[in-house]
């Protein structure tokens, strides 16, 4: 059994969809790993990791548009030390996911075919996110 561990800084543009699907696809080519499952961890919590619609950039929209509308900034929400869009970039993560598990055939990710993996930057300004990679198989 082999593992591989690598991470990933991923520029975010503020609220945004971060496509790291072809970067992560190279780590795990890079692995030598023709079987197995690839561990992927987001080090925050006001960003999240997703695996959603690749082809329509409507659907990115549309979530983006259903989450605002679900976790408000204009909330009364106690914490604030960071700014308005802090909480709300929380509570956010909280509801998403800030991992996935794919796995690894023939030495590639085994997505859909209409799947891409997301960083879902929550706060307003652009950060830089650290990506955990993990690959382990054969």
């Amino acid at each position: 059994m082999k593992q591989y561990r690598d991470s990933l800084n991923i520029r975010t543009s503020g609220k945004s969809f971060s496509p790291v699907t072809s970067e992560v696809a190279e780590l795990v080519e890079a692995s030598g790993i023709e079987s197995g499952i690839c561990t992927l961890f987001l080090r925050h919590t006001s960003a999240s990791l997703v695996i959603q619609e690749n082809a329509d950039p409507d659907v990115l929209r549309d979530l983006a548009a259903f989450l605002a509308r679900l976790v408000p900034e204009d909330g009364r929400y106690t914490h604030g030390m960071e700014g308005p869009d802090d909480m709300p970039a929380h509570i956010r993560t909280a509801l998403t996911s800030t991992s996935e598990h794919i796995p690894i055939a023939n030495g590639r990710l085994m997505l859909g075919t209409w799947q891409g993996i997301y960083v879902w930057e929550h706060r307003d300004r652009p950060y830089t996110r650290e990506l955990l990679v993990h690959a382990i198989g054969e």
